[in-house]
């Protein structure tokens, strides 16, 4: 039924974090405070967007993903993924699939402690669809960390709306696809994924060519 949840309508959750105590990232002495927990979109954000894709053969990283991945995780800052799979719901994917897909992008990327994905469709009425806060909401109490010091960098509106929803800060990667209205509306943008990393953690070096990222922003 349309508009109303369907029973059991909960994020699949993966990943090596626990339901435990994560110690809570703090700021070095006069540097930025730290986010304590970082979550990115998969499709357009840290993969190519391949629709309904099952096969772990077709993971392609996006630019700069190793990168600002690795630069988060060195500075001491959990990693998540939160992701919309309605494939699941329209019969084209499994759950097998998900987790394949899952695997691949962890052996491209490195782990990640926690992944959310929502594998129902539009009219479920679940609450973690983004633009819901469910998938933000789920991967931070996995985490052990707090929304409001959380950032989700997303490639599209849904992603940042997702982060307002659940109380967390999000920053726009755009893609050709994402929409004109869509970055217009975003609090923070930036050129690529090293830019929103250098927003996100502030103005150290993110890793080896970081003297030329640039970072975007609401003008």
């Amino acid at each position: 039924m349309t508009g109303v949840p369907a029973r059991g309508a909960v994020p699949w959750l993966f990943g090596s974090a626990a339901q435990r105590d994560t110690p809570r990232p703090t700021a070095r002495a006069a540097g930025p405070v730290l986010p304590e927990a970082v979550l990115f979109d998969r499709d357009g954000t840290l993969v190519a967007d391949v629709p309904y894709n099952g096969d772990p053969e077709r993971v392609e990283p996006m630019p700069s993903a190793r990168e600002a991945v690795a630069a988060v995780r060195a500075r001491g800052v959990p990693v998540g993924v939160v992701s919309n799979q309605s494939g699941v719901a329209r019969g084209l994917l499994t759950y097998r699939q998900v987790d394949a897909v899952r695997r691949r992008v962890e052996d491209l990327l490195g782990p990640f402690e926690v992944w959310a994905v929502c594998p129902h469709g539009p009219d479920d009425g679940c609450r973690c669809r983004k633009p819901a806060p469910g998938l933000v909401l789920a991967a931070c109490d996995r985490l052990g960390v707090r929304a409001r010091h959380t950032v989700v960098i997303g490639d599209i509106g849904t992603d940042l709306a997702a982060a307002r929803a659940a109380g967390a800060r999000g920053v726009l990667v755009p893609t050709p696809v994402t929409r004109p209205a869509e970055i217009a509306d975003a609090d923070r943008v930036a050129d690529d994924l090293l830019g929103a990393v250098r927003l996100v953690l502030g103005p150290e070096p993110v890793g080896e060519g970081s003297d030329v990222v640039t970072a975007g922003g609401r003008r």
